[in-house]
């Protein structure tokens, strides 16, 4: 199975949400019940790299796959010296909700390609709704030191999960070159 050029949004007519697994129970199954769910309820929206050719049932594979949505933190979470220069009500973010790669890819760099995708996706979105940072929940250490090797610092603990951020003026410098 090869991948597409270009992401896309999660179509539950075009793409096979069930052939997915990544491995991670609990991003397999927000792929196949979760996400349509979210984006038809306006709460994130779901990109997927289908499959070059379609399955058998004419369905593309996902290959890939981030989810993002708006939040905001608290401005305290943030080191001293970034919280100093925001206001004291909340911070707007975007939060990469779940990136996920089918196991196939695993180790072929489609984790990079998408994190990076996902980042230009939400770069492109600040030009029309302004966030400060870039927030993940890491599901695993794993997740944890992959995105600390693409600029993300530790925010907190969430949810029993480590926060990591990317503020927009860092991301600013990786797509303003």
């Amino acid at each position: 199975m090869s991948w597409s050029k270009e992401f896309v949004e999660l179509s539950m007519l075009k793409h096979d949400r069930n052939s997915f697994d990544c491995g991670e129970l609990e991003l397999n199954t927000f792929i196949k019940t979760q996400a349509a769910k979210h984006m038809q309820a306006g709460i994130s929206r779901t990109m997927v790299l289908p499959s070059a050719q379609p399955l058998l049932n004419q369905k593309h594979a996902i290959c890939a796959f981030y989810s993002v949505a708006a939040s905001s933190i608290s401005r305290e979470t943030l080191p001293i010296q970034r919280a100093k220069k925001l206001p004291r009500y909340p911070v707007p973010v975007f939060l990469l909700a779940q990136l996920a790669v089918h196991k196939e890819f695993h180790g072929s760099g489609l984790g990079k390609i998408s994190l990076i995708r996902a980042l230009n996706y939400l770069w492109e979105v600040n030009h029309h709704m302004r966030a400060y940072a870039i927030v993940v929940d890491c599901l695993s250490s794993a997740a944890q030191t992959f995105c600390a090797k693409f600029g993300f610092e530790v925010l907190c603990e969430h949810n029993g999960r480590i926060r990591m951020f990317l503020p927009m003026s860092t991301v600013e410098q990786l797509f303003n070159q």
